[in-house]
């Protein structure tokens, strides 16, 4: 009985052994063995890419999953082949989850919060970088200094227009109808005549 439903489906297994022999290529090429560099990598999944979006039709009914695999993995592509050039970073999303989680569960063993910091919404995505680059290696006033001063200080003002809006919330949610009365006076004050 097995063999003989086996055989009346074989052609709806065919697409399936296709779809799932390219995803599987594709995850066998990410996985490197080979330890190419992100360039390497890069090329040839382009390469397999291309194949797909070219024999995708082989695929049957499954093309347009296909085609969404396809998109989705384009859309990822920048940010995909830097961990092969850079040893210690992390190369999946559970991977950078577990370091995040790390940082998060250092976080509250360090201030005794149950909770991350709420500067975390702020000031993160420096402090996260900061730590996770000096957990990989120190570095020294020398490598510090080599900073560009522009960089720096877009950075800071980045962060300081966060600030300013995180506690623009804190005054609206404290007092309402101060903060929208102090708004309507500046706006009747631009809408007056010099």
């Amino acid at each position: 009985m097995l063999s003989t439903a086996l055989m009346q489906t074989a052609l709806l297994w065919q697409p399936i052994a296709i779809a799932f022999d390219w995803v599987h290529r594709v995850a066998t090429l990410l996985d490197n063995d080979e330890q190419l560099d992100g360039n390497h990598v890069r090329h040839r999944m382009d390469q397999l890419l291309q194949r797909m979006e070219q024999d995708k039709g082989q695929a049957g009914n499954l093309a347009s999953g296909i085609g969404h695999f396809l998109k989705v993995t384009r859309s990822y592509a920048p940010g995909l082949f830097h961990c092969y050039d850079l040893a210690g970073l992390p190369r999946t999303n559970n991977d950078l989850e577990q370091l995040f989680g790390r940082w998060r569960h250092h976080q509250r063993r360090c201030t005794g919060r149950k909770v991350a910091p709420s500067s975390l919404v702020v000031r993160g995505s420096v402090q996260i970088v900061a730590a996770i680059a000096t957990q990989i290696r120190s570095f020294s006033a020398d490598e510090l200094a080599t900073v560009s001063i522009t960089a720096w200080q877009s950075v800071r003002t980045q962060l300081h227009h966060h600030q300013h809006k995180r506690n623009q919330q804190r005054c609206f949610r404290r007092s309402p109808d101060t903060y929208l009365a102090n708004l309507e006076q500046k706006f009747l004050q631009l809408s007056l005549p010099p």
